[in-house]
């Protein structure tokens, strides 16, 4: 159990996360100008990209770099500043860390080492997005990048086919025209919105059907990350024959996503829990224990 009081009067040995603009500027926050200026070190996913906005705001903060390919060697060495009583800024290239990109281990090494976290309000593409969108907002489920590879997308698709949430993605401009058309085959051509630079000059929301948005993506400008923002499906189209698994048993499901989606048994165990909304361990218990004793 951990218990954190975060303004106790402790102003070292803290991990400030710090959203940052995702296009305009502008957005970012006094508070969080001040925690960049006061912080030990920013440890940023691209020093370069960071630098720039340091410049623009005349921040002189030493930068460190903290990515997806560093984050281990990297984390440690942040560990080791904070015990020695300094505070460390995390930051992304844009909005809030953790969120799609690195962070998540960091935050998790520091609560673990009684270091405090402080999270602060700031931009977030998703959240723009959503309201924006004119879908519902009182229940959604921010799911980011889908997979590349195709199996694993289809795979993906079929298991938040049946949520009646509001579905919160993000696409790159190089897949979107291929994920508007899985979405269409695999959750139907519900109500969408796509937002694309948010924030910024070139700001644009493309509001209808998949099929519609599908026919827009043919001419217009696809440049920048995308949100979609997709309606959940109705509560009285949630049969159990939407349920592409419904006709397996665990231990055929667990397999399915083993061969189909090339996960490990642990990984496929786990999304079988999330289809199924049952505990990861009665999913094992069916899958190594049960067939073994077959």
């Amino acid at each position: 159990m951990n218990i954190q009081k975060s303004f106790s009067g402790q102003a070292q040995q803290t991990v400030y996360v710090v959203p940052t603009p995702i296009g305009n500027l502008e957005d970012i926050t006094f508070r969080a100008l001040k925690t960049l200026t006061e912080v030990s070190v920013i440890a940023a996913e691209d020093t370069r990209n960071t630098k720039k906005l340091l410049n623009h705001f005349e921040i002189t903060t030493p930068l460190v770099s903290y990515h997806e390919h560093n984050k281990e060697k990297r984390g440690e060495e942040l560990l080791a500043r904070l015990e020695k009583g300094e505070s460390i800024a995390l930051v992304s290239d844009a909005g809030m860390p953790a969120i799609s990109d690195p962070g998540y281990e960091l935050v998790q090494e520091a609560i673990a080492a009684d270091v405090a976290i402080v999270v602060m309000p700031g931009a977030n593409a998703a959240l723009c997005a959503l309201v924006g969108s004119g879908l519902p907002a009182d229940e959604f489920l921010f799911y980011g990048f889908l997979p590349r590879k195709k199996k694993e997308k289809e795979a993906e698709l079929g298991r938040l086919k049946s949520m009646r949430a509001t579905l919160l993605l993000y696409e790159s401009p190089y897949r979107i025209k291929d994920t508007l058309q899985m979405l269409h085959v695999h959750l139907g051509n519900r109500q969408i919105a796509v937002a694309r630079e948010l924030t910024k000059k070139f700001e644009e929301y493309a509001r209808g059907t998949v099929e519609e948005i599908m026919v827009w993506a043919e001419t217009a400008e696809l440049k920048g990350e995308f949100c979609l923002v997709i309606a959940g499906t109705s509560s009285e189209s949630v049969q159990e024959n939407d349920l592409w698994w419904s006709s397996f048993s665990i231990v055929e499901h667990v397999t399915y996503y083993i061969n189909e989606a090339d996960l490990s048994s642990k990984e496929a165990i786990k999304r079988v829990a999330a289809d199924r909304h049952m505990p990861k361990r009665d999913v094992y218990q069916a899958f190594h224990i049960d067939q073994q004793e077959r």
